[in-house]
């Protein structure tokens, strides 16, 4: 007969990923989201990033929804993300996201990862439930108020409807249900020290993660007054689309005023330059002949 696990689900996955948890929270880009430090072009990131893992997760769990150690935590209606973060990034990147956003490598690696458990260890799907859409209804809602702050995003919600859960009346009441149905699913502590093993191994796939946004973000080097330069990728994936949401607008409104500044301020100067200009160029040919 197999053996029961000594410890509730639920707690041994705190206890066990405890440490973990707080490696993710400390990583540079988690430090400065939280700190209100985050621009539009990162948060665009982070986005495009959590749509490849969550279109993962939920193409995963739709497979194994029947699954009697995954099924107890099925709930789709109440916590998936990826219709959210479809229409979040059509907000900031207009009907043409999809061709303009990149699965990048720590991102790749976490997809990968989460197909493979689905399709050969899908008990070990709970542990990826957990790690996300625990979290995502926890710390996720602070998130959310810092997103909308720092961009001055609408409070109307628009560019933010990954963190909102309308499907969930009452999270805190959510997650008691959630965690109770953990300890509830049918599994012996072989099982259930996998599924540990899992989760610690789900925020390390995170924090590969976010350590691969901040190099992403490392890439715009600063310019002399201070702001961020755009690096050639997102300016080709961009292109010269007009911009489809306020918080892109603004974006759009403080480059052209930088190109503007670089410009002769009156008339008359643009003269004299043009005929000094003139000047040198004929005087070049004069010399060369």
């Amino acid at each position: 007969m197999a053996e029961r696990p000594a410890q509730d689900l639920s707690e041994a996955l705190k206890e066990a990923t405890k440490e973990v948890h707080e490696q993710a929270e400390n990583t540079q880009f988690m430090k400065s989201f939280q700190k209100g430090q985050v621009l539009l072009r990162e948060f665009k990131l982070y986005l495009a990033s959590l749509h490849y893992v969550y279109s993962a997760l939920e193409e995963e769990s739709e497979r194994n929804k029947d699954n009697p150690v995954y099924a107890p935590v099925y709930f789709p209606a109440e916590l998936n993300r990826s219709a959210a973060l479809e229409k979040d990034l059509e907000y900031f990147y207009g009907p043409t996201w999809r061709r303009e956003i990149q699965c990048h490598e720590a991102t790749q690696k976490y997809v990968d990862r989460l197909h493979h458990v689905g399709q050969y260890e899908p008990e070990l799907l709970v542990a990826h439930a957990y790690t996300r859409y625990l979290g995502d209804l926890s710390g996720g809602q602070i998130l959310r108020k810092i997103a909308q702050k720092s961009l001055n995003l609408p409070k109307t919600g628009e560019g933010l409807a990954f963190f909102e859960f309308p499907g969930v009346t009452n999270i805190s009441k959510f997650k008691q249900l959630y965690r109770a149905r953990m300890n509830t699913l049918p599994m012996d502590a072989a099982t259930e020290k996998r599924i540990v093993e899992e989760a610690k191994k789900s925020f390390l796939l995170n924090i590969e993660l976010f350590e691969e946004l901040q190099r992403l973000i490392s890439q715009g080097k600063p310019s002399v007054n201070g702001s961020a330069v755009l690096p050639k990728l997102e300016l080709h994936t961009r292109g010269i689309n007009r911009p489809h949401s306020p918080a892109a607008a603004v974006e759009n409104e403080r480059t052209q005023m930088q190109h503007n500044d670089m410009l002769p301020s009156t008339p008359l100067l643009r003269w004299v330059l043009a005929l000094i200009f003139l000047g040198t160029t004929v005087a070049v040919g004069l010399y060369s002949m």
